[in-house]
């Protein structure tokens, strides 16, 4: 395919023209290479992929949007295109024409479609580049590439030419990732902003690990901790480390703080290789007003909404994608597409879902316009979103999107089909809220409100949903999760052990942010490091290991998972002691011999010869106790082999004899 439209391109040059300008040459370069070659007038657009911009279903824009490297009639050089509807002239301008804006100008398209193009000759990978624009009203403009598939390292705000050389070697988990990255499989995910995990000066934030450093450090640590996923914050790139990437101006191009493209892949490789599949934040909702950015692209709201009551976010001093521009959802979709396609991610975690969907979000009465129905949906959006879910489970059926939307919007995880929003997983908010509260109180007043705990099982089902502990629950004096809890010093790592037993058994796949794992102390600063040197103290690293078991439970026992997003896979056994806030529940299986059962134990109270009762079990076996000494408990309560009787035979309920640690989770089998 890519040859035939190579070759009909060249006809098509044969036919036309060449620019006619004066040469002169680059006096920076020692090769002298000539500055002013001509721009040829050659297109990798077809007629069909101009009918699918217009209609907002090219869907592979970055095949043909950006820089990329060609050979047409036997010269090497570079093609560029880029969407400027409103320009009167576009050139490139770079450091390989002395950033002269006259002298590598592109051709306007006649087709009413607004993309300029052209090859220009001789062009090397690595060259920085912009767009210079003439736009609306004469406006100037100088524009970094929006389909760029590399940039320079912030503050520099150039795209850069870059042509892939890398050969992935992962075929073996692509080949199996269905199985992995399927609902009913294990989904422990690590969330991770990867500059500042690890730093190689821990309090430089201009100290950055490269990709290669991740993969020695990084890679391993997931692994050996038992984690399934990574969730990576945003590496698409972004000029403001404080956004901590959710403000970005790159759709296609990896950040550069940590390596080029090529090194981004290898770090997926890896955590391929490894058996850890990686999903990546990904924000189609907002972009920032950077100058070099998409706002007013071409002296126009090109990308986004020109009204401001639906075009400016209020809360993030950003910019709302024009979602009703069909060259705006190609835009977006074929990012989502290229991440997935280029980079073998394993999926895409949508963030800010909430704020696409209604048009009142973070907004007064009076500071927002209706739909033509009299609701607060944004309808394109809507439809937005559809095609986005659409589309990628058309095109990668073994990957999932997740969407952080923290309303009650209904059906997001549901297919399109049955009236849903089609994405896979939504994080549960309305748990991780609740949860908190319960856990910061005072254990003794727990009992007074147990509803608030169980709760979540009344609502659970109707969505896919992941139980989040990310990184928006420890930053802006939210405090660290250790210091969430209550009591003395042991107290605190009790509950926390006990809440992360719970969240680990509670159906749903699970989401914890770096740190949490080991009880970090301070608050998330992506200005440095994790506090590692914490792990030196039991407490903490006994943390850490309570966590990794935790894991590997979750992915041996087929009861956590299988049935995780299945009414059928969830059952209470006794809610009926709130005075002692001790609840239990079987988490089954479809084979009832794996059925696990769980016992918390919400107070400082040790609870002896605790009597459960359970259906068609005799024998039952410790798997796990959140107050065992390795994990820095007293280890002074455990249940070596718990005794059963049959107390109903016809029914065939048993009664099991237990004894339950203050402040503790107990799991069997």
């Amino acid at each position: 395919m890519a040859s035939s439209v190579r070759q009909t391109a060249a006809k098509t040059h044969r036919k036309k023209p060449l620019s006619t300008q004066k040469q002169g040459r680059r006096y920076e370069d020692e090769h002298f290479i000539d500055a002013q070659k001509p721009v040829w007038n050659y297109s990798l657009f077809t007629d069909e992929d101009i009918v699918n911009f217009k209609n907002g279903t090219l869907y592979n824009g970055f095949r043909k949007f950006g820089a990329h490297a060609l050979r047409v009639l036997d010269t090497d050089g570079y093609y560029f295109a880029v969407w400027a509807p409103n320009a009167s002239k576009v050139a490139v301008v770079g450091d390989f024409n002395g950033w002269k804006k006259q002298l590598h100008p592109l051709y306007v398209r006649l087709d009413q479609s607004g993309i300029w193009e052209g090859f220009i000759p001789h062009i090397q990978a690595g060259e920085k580049y912009k767009f210079y624009i003439k736009g609306y009203k004469a406006v100037e403009l100088m524009k970094a590439d929006p389909y760029a598939r590399y940039a320079e390292l912030r503050p520099a705000t150039s795209s850069l030419t870059w042509q892939s050389a890398f050969q992935w070697n992962d075929g073996s988990w692509m080949k199996k990732r269905s199985r992995n990255n399927a609902l009913q499989a294990p989904w422990s995910v690590y969330e991770v902003h990867l500059g500042s995990w690890q730093r190689p000066v821990p309090t430089d934030e201009e100290s950055f690990n490269s990709y290669q450093q991740l993969i020695e450090h990084l890679v391993p640590y997931v692994k050996g901790m038992g984690f399934t996923h990574v969730e990576l914050m945003p590496v698409m790139e972004f000029p403001y480390d404080g956004s901590w990437g959710y403000q970005g101006t790159g759709y296609f191009a990896p950040t550069s703080r940590f390596g080029d493209p090529d090194g981004f892949k290898a770090l997926i490789n890896a955590f391929h290789n490894a058996g850890i599949g990686v999903i990546l934040d990904w924000v189609p909702s907002h972009f920032p007003y950077d100058a070099h950015g998409l706002f007013m692209f071409d002296g126009t709201h090109t990308y986004e909404y020109a009204d401001m009551r639906k075009g400016y976010h209020p809360d993030w001093n950003s910019y709302i994608f024009n979602y009703r521009r069909s060259e705006v959802r190609s835009f977006l979709v074929s990012s989502a597409r290229y991440w997935l396609e280029e980079f073998h991610a394993d999926g895409l975690r949508v963030d800010a879902v909430n704020s696409i969907l209604r048009l009142d979000y973070s907004r007064k009465e009076g500071e927002w316009e209706p739909n033509e129905f009299g609701g607060n949906g944004n309808l394109e959006a809507i439809e937005f979103v559809k095609q986005f879910n659409e589309t990628v489970y058309r095109d990668f059926p073994d990957v999932q999107t997740i969407a952080e939307e923290a309303s009650d919007w209904p059906q997001v995880s549901h297919p399109t089909t049955q009236g849903g929003l089609g994405f896979g997983m939504k994080w549960m908010m309305g748990w991780m809220h609740d949860t908190l509260d319960f856990f910061k109180m005072d254990p003794l007043m727990r009992q007074f409100h147990q509803d608030k705990f169980s709760f979540s099982i009344m609502y659970y089902y109707d969505e896919n949903f992941m139980l989040p502990f990310s990184h928006d629950e420890v930053v802006h004096g939210k405090s660290p999760m250790i210091y969430k809890m209550p009591g003395d010093e042991w107290q605190k790592f009790a509950n926390l052990r006990l809440l992360y037993t719970y969240m680990f058994t509670h159906p749903g796949a699970k989401l914890l942010f770096m740190g949490n794992e080991f009880a970090q102390t301070s608050e998330w600063n992506y200005k440095t490091e994790l506090d590692w040197p914490l792990l030196q103290f039991d407490c903490h690293k006994l943390m850490q290991a309570c966590v990794r078991d935790l894991n590997m439970l979750y992915r041996d026992e087929t009861a956590l998972h299988k049935l995780q997003f299945d009414p059928k896979g969830f059952e209470w056994v006794d809610l009926n002691h709130r005075q002692e806030s001790v609840v239990a529940y079987i988490r089954k299986a479809r084979n009832r011999k794996d059925d696990v059962l769980v016992v918390l134990n919400l107070t400082p109270v040790p609870r002896h010869d605790w009597k459960i009762r359970v259906k068609g079990k005799k024998e039952w076996k410790e798997l796990f106790n959140s107050d065992s000494k390795k994990y820095w408990g007293t280890g002074n309560v455990y249940n070596p082999a718990p005794k059963a009787r049959l107390v109903d035979k016809k029914a065939g309920i048993y009664e099991i004899n237990l004894h339950l640690p203050a402040l503790a989770g107990v799991i069997f089998r």
